[in-house]
């Protein structure tokens, strides 16, 4: 199958010798070599590649217009992340156009296959960057001023990469292009490590953001400042911290305190300042707010009551995303009729992973397929898919997109 060798040259780009895990950032080196491969491998395949106003990728075949039938992902990662998220997806695209030409397959419209920027705000910080601006959900200007942890802007790191910052913003034309949007994604999780299908069906995507919280104090010496006369911002952020754990398992949610940064940063120095980012999910709005609005609290009351200044600002909220369940139920078909009778019907499983066909959503009929991880990890090495069950992503895939591409238009 050429999966295997498409994931065999893709696999070495950006990853660390030291701990297997991945560094593919946004206009960065590993990242625009991925970007170079997908148009490589384009490229080898015919298939008109062209670069959207985003910086968006899309490799079409046919000629591109309306009522097209779109797959792909993202190629970036988080910081020593996974290899299969996102870029699992990308592969499967390309080897699903490779596996309907074998078939003899001509599609009765276009498809088109797109590789988003940014989806994991790993280097600017917010997720889902690329279709967030296709979608108009996110300002030009504030994206444009968005930076990376050295300084760095998004339109300076654009520009850089040879595209023009000046143009980013909703793409309504493009959207209207697109009749259907179907991503194929690692399984964050491993629901179906205990079924007998290698593959299923998104259902929903819960809530979920990302909150940016400033502890302000002063900075002094660690070594000479009593205790009762310090404004340590360390105090409430580690209070903080146990609060959206603990508030997280009241409410059965999902509550993260993963990044901060420190100033000054010294061993024997009190900080004056420290920021740090809630990532907070739920199963729906009611929950997500109660466990956002309870951090806030215990963090604007600890702050207080050391004399440390506080502030808490979303910086990225998406909704509940209920896919079509007509979409969904026809993905189920497709790809239960390859299934075992006796794996009984293809799972329709949830997460609390946000992507881009979630943020698509309220704009182009999307749905999802999952593909098999045992690890059940995700966002670190040892994220996994067996080869067997990457191939079966690929064929469930392509009978999927067989049968979108079969008729000239409409999903149903």
């Amino acid at each position: 199958m050429s999966f295997d060798r498409l994931w065999a040259d893709l696999a070495p780009v950006g990853r660390s010798a030291d701990s297997g895990g991945y560094h593919r950032y946004t206009w960065a080196g590993a990242d625009t070599d991925a970007r170079a491969w997908f148009t490589e491998a384009a490229a080898a395949r015919g298939l008109d590649l062209r670069t959207d106003r985003n910086g968006n990728l899309w490799a079409w075949w046919g000629t591109p217009g309306p009522g097209a039938v779109a797959t792909g992902s993202h190629l970036d990662s988080v910081p020593d992340g996974g290899a299969f998220d996102g870029p699992l997806g990308v592969a499967s695209a390309l080897a699903a156009v490779d596996e309907l030409r074998e078939r003899g397959f001509t599609p009765a419209r276009p498809l088109v296959l797109g590789v988003f920027v940014e989806e994991e705000g790993g280097r600017f910080g917010v997720p889902c960057l690329g279709s967030r601006l296709t979608t108009g959900e996110i300002g030009p200007a504030r994206a444009r001023a968005l930076t990376d942890a050295s300084g760095v802007t998004w339109e300076r790191a654009m520009a850089d990469a040879g595209l023009d910052p000046e143009g980013v913003g909703p793409d309504p034309e493009l959207l209207s292009r697109l009749d259907v949007f179907v991503e194929l994604h690692v399984e964050q999780g491993r629901a179906l490590e205990d079924t007998g299908h290698p593959v299923g069906v998104a259902g929903a995507i819960w809530p979920h953001g990302r909150w940016r919280m400033d502890f302000t104090g002063r900075a002094d010496h660690a070594g000479t400042t009593r205790l009762e006369d310090r404004n340590d911002p360390m105090l409430p952020f580690a209070h903080t911290i146990l609060a959206a754990r603990a508030l997280a398992e009241q409410h059965g949610a999902r509550a993260t305190v993963a990044k901060s940064l420190i100033t000054p940063n010294g061993t024997n120095a009190i900080p004056s300042l420290v920021s740090a980012w809630l990532d907070a999910r739920a199963a729906d709005q009611a929950t997500l707010s109660a466990v956002v609005e309870g951090v806030r609290e215990v963090a604007e009351r600890t702050a207080r009551e050391h004399g440390v200044a506080h502030t808490m600002a979303a910086e990225s909220t998406t909704p509940l995303v209920e896919f079509s369940h007509d979409l969904r139920d026809r993905l189920a078909a497709v790809v239960g009729a390859r299934a075992a009778e006796s794996a009984g019907p293809v799972p329709i499983l949830p997460t609390g992973a946000g992507h881009d066909a979630g943020v698509l959503s309220a704009h182009v009929p999307t749905a999802m397929l999952y593909v098999r991880n045992p690890t059940g990890v995700s966002h670190s090495p040892q994220e996994w898919a067996r080869p067997e069950d990457s191939h079966a992503g690929v064929l469930a895939l392509a009978d999927v997109l067989q049968d979108l591409l079969a008729v000239p238009g409409g999903v149903s």
